[in-house]
C-alpha cells in the first residue's frame, strides 16, 4: 500500500464505515471521521458531517484527498443530495471516492445506482463496492437481528433463495485497499462470502451456533411489505420487499473471488462469524 494524505470516511459510526476507519488508522493512515455528532473513533479527527446539512460538507472536505461514501442511511433518492457533495470534493482536491452501493443495485439503477453511474466521470480514480447482504445484520441492529432476538423468528419473502452473505470485516478490508492502493480499482466490485445460504440454512446455524432456537418464516411479497411499511415509509418498504422477491428468484445466489483477489485471503463464512462471538444470537 502507498502513504496517503487524508480520508474522509462517511458514516464512521456505520456498518462498514466503522470499520474502515479502523484498519486505516490502525495502518497509519490519516483519517476523519465523519457523522452527525463529530465521530470519536480512535486515531482518526472527528468532524461532524450530516447528508442534509451542506453547511457541514466543507470543513469535512477541508485537506481532504480520498473519501469513503457510504449513503444516506434509508433515502431512497440519494442522488440529488450526493451528487453537489461530489462535485464540492472534486473541487476542494478529492482525487479518489470509493462508493458503497449493493449487489442488488446495478450502475445506473434506482437508489445509489445513479450515484455509480456519475463516479467514474467524477473522479480519476475510483471504485463502487457492491457486497451481498451483510452478515451482521442477523448479529447487530438490523430487523433481522431484533426479531432473532425477540422471537426467535427470521421474516422474509426470500423463499428458498441463496445468498452470498458477506461479513462486514470483509468489505472494509476491501475498502482499505480501493482507498489506499497505488492504482484504484477503477470499475465496480461485487463482493459476496465464501458460499451461498437461504434464510433456512441461517436459521439453522444460528440455532447451531448459539444454543437459541431460530426459525424461518417465510412470507408472500405483500405480507413482506406490509410488515415492513407498519414501521417504514411505504415506498421503502416496497423496495426491500421487492429486494427478497429478486433473492426469491435468484438474483443472489452467487459467489465473487473478489475479496480473496484484492485483499490475499479468502472471505469468512457465516458460521466462523457466529463463532468468534460464543453465544451471542443477535
Amino acid at each position: 500500500m502507498t502513504t496517503t494524505g487524508t480520508t474522509l470516511v462517511i458514516g464512521a459510526t456505520g456498518t462498514t464505515g466503522s470499520r474502515t476507519a479502523a484498519r486505516l488508522t490502525a495502518a497509519g493512515h490519516r483519517v476523519r471521521a465523519a457523522g452527525r455528532r463529530g465521530t470519536p473513533v480512535a486515531g482518526a479527527d472527528p468532524v461532524a458531517f450530516d447528508w442534509y446539512d451542506p453547511a457541514t460538507h466543507a470543513a469535512a472536505l477541508d485537506g481532504v484527498d480520498r473519501v469513503y461514501l457510504v449513503p444516506p442511511p434509508g433515502e431512497p433518492d440519494p442522488a440529488p443530495l450526493m451528487l453537489p457533495f461530489l462535485r464540492q470534493a472534486r473541487a476542494a482536491g478529492v482525487r479518489r471516492a470509493v462508493l458503497l452501493s449493493s449487489s442488488a443495485i446495478p450502475e445506473g439503477g434506482p437508489a445509489v445506482g445513479l450515484v455509480h453511474q456519475a463516479l467514474p466521470g467524477l473522479f480519476g480514480q475510483w471504485a463502487v463496492l457492491r457486497p451481498s447482504w451483510f452478515m451482521q445484520n442477523f448479529t447487530g441492529a438490523h430487523a433481522h437481528s431484533r426479531s432473532i432476538r425477540e422471537e426467535g423468528t427470521l421474516w422474509t419473502a426470500t423463499g428458498a433463495g441463496r445468498v452470498g452473505f458477506v461479513d462486514a470485516e470483509d468489505i472494509a478490508a476491501v475498502a482499505v485497499r480501493a482507498l489506499t492502493d497505488e492504482r484504484a480499482p477503477d470499475t465496480d466490485l461485487v463482493l459476496t462470502g465464501p458460499e451461498t445460504l437461504g434464510y433456512d440454512d441461517i436459521a439453522a446455524t444460528l440455532t447451531e451456533v448459539t444454543g437459541r432456537p431460530v426459525a424461518h418464516r417465510r412470507l408472500s411479497y405483500a405480507q413482506m411489505r406490509d410488515r415492513l411499511a407498519a414501521q417504514l415509509p411505504l415506498e421503502f418498504a416496497e423496495i426491500l420487499a421487492g429486494m427478497d422477491r429478486a433473492i426469491a428468484e435468484g438474483a443472489e445466489d452467487r459467489v465473487t473471488d473478489t475479496v480473496e483477489r484484492l485483499t490475499g485471503r479468502p472471505p469468512r463464512s457465516f458460521r466462523a462469524l457466529l463463532e468468534s462471538e460464543p453465544r451471542h444470537s443477535g
